[in-house]
């Protein structure tokens, strides 16, 4: 029999604020502070229960009803994942255009079922050519205060989406591939109402999104005042967009009038000018790469390797944990959420100093994951009581190479979107879809907004004498924690899941999987369960829920504890010998639909 955590009602009206729990404690405290204080989160308004969905044939569950839609309706005429997922990500560039888009960038971890095939794909955006390590410094050399920074063209990164569905609608799609954009165009042409979360973003945006005439002229009514829940926004420059995309393929994004509308706007952005250019849209490329995978439990967790830092840092929480009996001691224990906690803790030390974009550096990937290194971490949790500050540090890994990189003060906000989709073949989707912060740079062309991605790089080039692994390069991709996961059984895909939620995201999935494989929950409630966050300093727990139960016990423990929002959008599609089982996170306005 499954356990059974808080019941999937146990949510008491989590309205929107305008304060984000805080970010990591480390290098770059200050700036987490300043992006604390200044960015409004991106949740839905208030949640209660997540619904549970059950289908025979296929499943798509995404963040907003329309894109899930778009996705099942490509599937139900013939189509397969990939080709959904085209429909799901154009759909949500323009109905959550706060999250994802086509100017900005995305990880893939698919599974192809002819093939019997796991593999990723990385489309993360790059740094300009033109760009410097001292892009986010100021005249004395120190780090740009976080908004700064974002708001403006000095921001964007070259965009890596539309190049990713180009790339792999070319190796496994079966759809038309113009077909795939007509929901979306329609959508854009004849308007869409707006959904109260959307409205609910763009009033916490205060001034910082009239700042530009692109969304000042898009986000807000004739009067100046923010759209509101159930207007009718429509979007004839995306529209149009989609058309020539449609028609010309990727590359009529990468060249022409959309590529030097682009640069335009990102060079000539008043007050904060960026160096992209028409060769770095150009030159794009999209990496396959292979999956990262830890084991656990007799499965296998598999996801993206860096430039994400996702798959590495859910693989250490996993292996240090599988050192304990966290099954006997259940849910409801403090003791429990000590040992994740600080199993998050330690796997975030080493994140913060080894990994960034493998192309730029080698980095110990290998050493990281490997049982014996695990477990000398896993032995640092072997007491009663929270691990001191001096114990939370960067082990030392075994090296393919000899390298030592300094602490990072890299800064990576909570927006973002994820999907998951499995067809009727059996090929499954898990991605994980960006444009970093709410609303990106705040920077709009062609009825999309463009990224803030180069701020997920280090804003410091050096800690003392040692170089940081995530510091600004030309050509270079930022380090992410986004996690598109695929757990498997025997060769074969038992679950895909993922979320939104910046560094945060490496706590959701991770939580999320060992209360669907040790707590043995169902996916509804996987994806419901009141979030426990612990990275460098407060254990931060979700404000009310009935994780604020443990501030106590976790205090007693030794830890500060600190409630907050938890900016959540975990979506999962398990896969059972008699169908589909599909949940959508209950704090966004996702749904699970299929047949």
């Amino acid at each position: 029999m499954r356990a059974r955590f808080f019941g999937t009602s146990f949510f008491t009206g989590i309205l929107l604020s305008s304060a984000l729990s805080a970010l990591m404690l480390s290098a770059g405290t200050t700036l987490a502070q300043q992006a604390s204080d200044t960015v409004a989160p991106e949740r839905a308004t208030g949640f209660t229960s997540a619904k549970r969905v059950e289908t025979k044939n296929f499943m798509v569950a995404a963040a907003n009803p329309l894109a899930a839609e778009a996705g099942r309706d490509v599937i139900a005429k013939g189509g397969n994942a990939i080709d959904a997922l085209i429909a799901v990500q154009t759909v949500l560039g323009l109905v959550e255009p706060q999250s994802s888009g086509l100017g900005g960038g995305s990880f893939l971890v698919y599974y192809d079922a002819a093939a019997n095939r796991l593999t990723t794909f990385d489309g993360r955006e790059t740094a300009p050519m033109e760009a410097t390590p001292k892009l986010f410094l100021d005249a004395q050399g120190q780090p740009l205060k976080f908004m700064d920074a974002v708001v403006g063209g000095r921001s964007v990164g070259t965009p890596g989406t539309v190049r990713l569905l180009s790339e792999v609608h070319k190796r496994y799609g079966k759809a038309d591939w113009a077909s795939l954009f007509e929901r979306a165009e329609k959508l854009a042409a004849s308007g869409f109402q707006v959904s109260p979360r959307m409205a609910s973003l763009i009033a916490a945006e205060g001034d910082r999104l009239k700042k530009y005439d692109g969304p000042r002229g898009y986000f807000y009514d004739a009067s100046g005042a923010p759209l509101k829940a159930g207007a009718v926004l429509k979007n004839p420059a995306y529209a149009e967009t989609l058309k020539t995309i449609a028609t010309g393929g990727a590359d009529a994004f990468y060249k022409g009038p959309i590529a030097e509308a682009i640069v335009k706007t990102v060079r000539e952005a008043p007050g904060n000018p960026g160096v992209l250019s028409l060769a770095d849209l150009a030159n794009y490329r999209v990496k396959e790469r292979e999956p990262v995978c830890a084991a656990y439990r007799a499965l296998d967790v598999c996801g993206m390797g860096p430039p994400s830092s996702g798959a590495v840092a859910i693989g250490q929480m996993l292996g240090a944990i599988e050192n304990f009996d966290i099954k006997a001691l259940g849910f409801q224990n403090a003791e429990s959420w000590r040992i994740i906690g600080d199993a998050q803790r330690l796997a975030f030390a080493d994140r913060e100093r080894y990994l960034a974009d493998p192309d730029f550096q080698p980095l110990p990937i290998k050493g990281l994951l490997k049982k014996d290194y695990l477990g000398k971490r896993a032995a640092l949790l072997d007491g009663t009581k929270a691990l001191a500050l001096d114990q939370v540090k960067a082990g030392e890994p075994e090296w393919d190479h000899a390298l030592l990189f300094g602490r990072d003060a890299a800064i990576e906000m909570p927006s973002t979107s994820h999907f998951v989709i499995v067809d009727r073949e059996g090929n499954v989707v898990s991605m994980t879809t960006t444009i970093e912060s709410g609303f990106g740079s705040r920077l709009m062309t062609n009825g999309f907004l463009l990224n803030n991605e180069l701020t997920d790089f280090s804003f410091k080039t050096h800690d003392g004498s040692l170089s940081v692994a995530n510091r600004v390069e030309p050509g270079k991709r930022p380090r992410s924690s986004m996690a598109p996961t695929i757990v498997m059984k025997d060769g074969k895909p038992l679950l895909a899941i993922g979320s939104p939620g910046g560094s945060q995201i490496i706590g959701y999935v991770a939580q999320a999987l060992i209360a669907y494989i040790d707590w043995g929950m169902p996916v509804e409630q996987i994806v419901a369960q009141p979030h426990f966050i612990n990275r460098f300093g407060p254990y931060e727990i979700e404000a009310g829920t009935e994780a604020e139960k443990f501030a106590e016990p976790l205090k007693a423990l030794g830890y500060e504890v600190k409630p907050g929002e938890m900016n959540s959008g975990l979506h999962a599609i398990e896969i059972t010998a008699s169908g589909l089982v599909g949940s959508a996170d209950p704090r966004r306005e996702g749904v699970a639909v299929g047949e």
